[in-house]
């Protein structure tokens, strides 16, 4: 990622340099994303910002959408998820207007994600269903994708199960049409917890394992560590705690390794449940 920064640096240097404005703003696009890769999302931010300002300057309605989209992830990465919201739209608003089927259908799905965050899971929803539609309209496989994913997150928060299930099952097969690994591990994972939210263990345990399998080959560290928790606390429901620590143990190291919030309380489980066995 340092390469690649050095390199935007570069081409942002002799776009100035030459005068070449739009070329300046992609360069600065550029340095932005790359900053968000490395969680520096203040250092984003203001490489967005100064896109933003370019793209107006110059009548580039597209950068301009792009612009705001990149800005609304950042302001959804700081947790500002009413600027985030202001942004989509304004990018939702660019899209429509100059006939861009994918950005629109992006700008939705974010703005879905958005208000799944403020707990308004009907707007979700709603948003949604419109990503998904755009996205069948033009082809596009992976927004199908995932899009059935975030309307089966919002169904499962309804407690919709059975909804969120199906919605699970056409992720999966999507996934794994276009090879999308990720998205795969994703859906078996997401099918695996409305599994257990239903009390139907075993199927749990089975999707967990797949998902977990997938994580391990994809390099996926967080799906990984994800997946072996869920796959301990499902275990530890069947009174299978032997086989159920060895998960719990991979996922709390990567937990502790990272500094999760979540670790202290994981640590906690995992001395109970080593109380249990025997």
């Amino acid at each position: 990622m340092d390469d690649a920064i050095e390199h935007y640096r570069q081409n942002l240097a002799i776009a100035r340099e030459i005068g070449d404005r739009r070329g300046e703003g992609n360069a600065l696009g550029n340095l932005g994303l790359a900053y968000a890769a490395l969680g520096r999302v203040d250092d984003a931010i203001e490489h967005y910002r100064q896109q933003l300002v370019i793209a107006r300057e110059i009548g580039d309605r597209r950068g301009e959408g792009n612009a705001l989209g990149n800005l609304g992830l950042a302001y959804a990465d700081l947790g500002r998820v009413d600027d985030a919201i202001e942004h989509y739209r304004q990018w939702l608003v660019i899209a429509r207007e100059i006939g861009d089927r994918r950005g629109e259908g992006n700008a939705l799905g974010n703005l879905g994600l958005a208000y799944a965050d403020l707990g308004r899971v009907d707007d979700a929803i709603e948003h949604y269903r419109q990503n998904l539609a755009i996205a069948r309209e033009i082809g596009d496989r992976r927004g199908e994708g995932s899009a059935l994913g975030n309307l089966g997150n919002a169904y499962a928060a309804l407690g919709r199960l059975d909804d969120a299930i199906e919605h699970y099952r056409q992720r999966l097969a999507i996934a794994r049409e276009i090879g999308d690994r990720r998205g795969e591990g994703n859906a078996l994972g997401n099918l695996g917890s409305a599994y257990a939210a239903l009390g139907r263990l075993d199927d749990a345990i089975e999707h967990y394992r797949q998902r977990l399998v997938i994580a391990l080959e994809i390099g996926d560290r967080r799906g990984e560590a994800n997946g072996s928790w869920n796959l301990a606390v499902a275990l530890v429901k069947r009174d299978r705690h032997t086989k159920a620590i060895p998960f719990a143990e991979r996922s709390l190291a990567y937990f502790e390794e990272i500094g999760h919030p979540c670790a202290k309380a994981d640590r906690e489980t995992l001395a109970k449940w080593r109380t249990q066995i025997g």
